[in-house]
């Protein structure tokens, strides 16, 4: 494997074998932690229509994914294979963010590389709960909304910061206690597990977009609250997204009182 991280980047986003990318994230992470690594801004980026995933699962329409209920024949292999999709897309995310953004702190590069690490792990262990339950990662259809927003933030990494880590992840925060619950109903205390250490890595991650979305607002000259008042409102032309937000966790996370009072507010 090359030390170059650009390079490394690159391979993984575009190629499609599952097992490679996760056995290179894993490698790239332990060759960051050991300063083995070495950064070439020089490098050309790729245009992000480049980006290749498995032929597996197949990719539908948001509407078009089957919905089941927990409590229905299938319905929780269906839902960890949502949350598999997710996580899977998750690792692409952290990757292309720090490929397709450059000349920012090593810091930044650092980061990314371990929340892309981190949520190989997530996908690794749903994949091995998936198998439990009798099911592939790849055996239903699974849609591409975040990747949606990748494709929609190539350009502008304020964008990025604020409709990936700090909307569509911060949303798993507000989300994720509430289907915790429902499988201490069950009870079934692999997935309560398997979901209590995606929601807290997942704080981190959030928590890591605000950094440094505050970061470029002040290397721009930009006030970060306006700022994200202002990204959130051109995606959702003019709106906000709903709630209920989980206060407590998006604030450990980086957002302030103010940005959850302007969400919560009618």
């Amino acid at each position: 494997m090359t030390n170059n991280l650009f390079a490394i980047a690159e391979d993984f986003l575009h190629s499609d074998v599952i097992n490679d990318k996760l056995s290179v994230t894993h490698q790239a992470w332990r060759a960051m932690q050991n300063g083995q690594l070495e950064y070439s801004f020089n490098q050309a980026v790729a245009p992000i229509d480049q980006v290749r995933f498995p032929a597996q699962p197949m990719w539908v329409a948001p509407r078009l994914v089957p919905k089941r209920k927990l409590n229905a024949p299938g319905g929780i292999a269906a839902f960890f294979h949502a949350i598999a999709h997710i996580e899977f897309v998750a690792i692409y995310l952290a990757w292309d963010i720090l490929y397709r953004f450059r000349g920012l702190p090593e810091a930044f590069y650092y980061d990314w590389l371990r929340i892309a690490d981190e949520e190989a792990q997530h996908f690794e262990l749903i994949r091995s709960h998936l198998q439990t339950l009798g099911l592939a990662y790849g055996d239903l259809p699974a849609h591409g909304g975040l990747w949606d927003l990748a494709q929609l933030t190539a350009e502008d990494l304020l964008a990025r910061l604020a409709l990936v880590p700090r909307g569509m992840e911060a949303r798993g925060l507000d989300v994720t206690p509430g289907l915790i619950s429902k499988f201490q109903k069950l009870p079934d205390d692999g997935s309560i597990a398997i979901l209590n250490r995606i929601l807290t890595d997942e704080v981190g991650h959030v928590e890591r977009g605000s950094f440094w979305f505050a970061y470029v607002c002040q290397q721009q000259g930009l006030e970060p609250e306006s700022e994200y008042r202002r990204q959130i409102h051109r995606y959702y032309d003019g709106g906000k997204p709903k709630g209920p937000f989980n206060r407590e966790m998006r604030i450990i996370a980086g957002f302030s009182t103010a940005e959850l009072d302007w969400l919560e507010a009618q």
